[in-house]
């Protein structure tokens, strides 16, 4: 038998070794071509497309649950061991740490060389905003405010869930944030359909969005940044974001690197005003991507640590 912390510590090796490999069949995957079946015909079933949406968000998530567990207690009946290194998978397939890397770095690496048609392309594979216009200053911060922000969605809550109610745990928080972003809009139709999606999520990222911003105002005093500072800003900015859990992270990456996020963006065509987070004492260029990173990284493993810490001391 493995023991599901250490069926966590494998999976994060494995992200962190291999991450997503191109063209293999990913969960997140099925589970969007699931909500965009069932979409169109909740629709159709009733006016009331709140109802309809609420209805979606049930369905799929009991989908994804029944097959997870299927499948792993299937695995289970064959062999016990068979069962955890199922349950390793599944894990591993709920961690995005080396993806988000990845493409952050690509972005970095772009603007280094002076590629900002590049670096704008990069960078569209990390953000919803249109990314054609965008100068160098404002693809690093549109790079460092994903890195902030997914560093939360993409590791730190599904290891949260994961120690919390082990890979079924982490999967159906990953369905909860894929359906957020198919549905989880104010535009396009999905104000009454995406309610429930946009308002699930809200609530399973309330923790682990806090949970991460304090792990990175930790990680970055390991690091050598003004951890005060970032504690400080984080306290003043991170409620101004329009999401109340998008703040979070990112208030406190821009209090430690002494930057400023936040500000216009365009989305469908129509410009967006945020609040800005952070003060501009450092202008914002591709180093701070890197130094997002490192933040992310560190944050990542002080989490994982405290959880598993905690896990062990009430003897789960």
């Amino acid at each position: 038998m493995i023991p599901l912390e250490l069926q966590i510590i494998c999976a994060l090796v494995l992200d962190q070794l291999i991450g997503d490999p191109q063209g293999w069949p990913h969960p997140v995957r099925w589970i969007g071509a699931l909500a965009a079946g069932v979409e169109k015909p909740l629709r159709l079933q009733t006016l009331n497309q709140t109802r309809a949406g609420a209805l979606g968000v049930i369905l799929v998530l009991a989908v994804t649950g029944a097959v997870t567990w299927g499948a792993l207690w299937l695995l289970g009946r064959i062999h016990p061991l068979a069962g955890d290194l199922g349950g390793v998978l599944v894990l591993w397939t709920a961690f995005a740490a080396k993806d988000l890397r990845v493409h952050s770095m690509r972005v970095y690496r772009a603007l280094a060389q002076g590629d900002l048609p590049e670096a704008r392309q990069a960078v569209s594979m990390l953000v919803g905003r249109e990314t054609a216009e965008l100068d160098g200053p404002e693809v690093s911060r549109a790079c460092v405010e994903s890195v902030a922000e997914n560093s939360v969605d993409g590791v730190i809550a599904p290891l949260f869930f994961a120690f919390l109610f082990g890979p079924i745990g982490a999967v159906l928080y990953k369905a909860v944030n894929t359906l957020d972003s198919m549905w989880g809009y104010t535009t396009g139709g999905y104000k009454e359909f995406g309610r429930a999606a946009a308002r699930l999520d809200d609530a399973v990222n309330w923790i682990p969005a806090r949970l991460g911003a304090v792990a990175l105002i930790a990680g970055g005093k390991l690091l050598g940044y003004p951890a005060g500072i970032g504690w400080r800003v984080f306290c003043r900015d991170r409620n101004k974001h329009p999401s109340p859990n998008g703040g979070q992270a990112e208030a406190a990456m821009a209090g430690l690197m002494q930057v400023q996020l936040g500000g216009e963006g365009r989305y469908h065509g129509q410009t967006s005003s945020r609040p800005k987070l952070g003060d501009p004492v450092n202008p914002l260029g591709p180093e701070h991507i890197q130094q997002a990173n490192r933040l992310a990284g560190t944050a990542v493993v002080l989490t994982a640590a405290g959880l598993l810490l905690v896990r062990i001391s009430v003897g789960w």
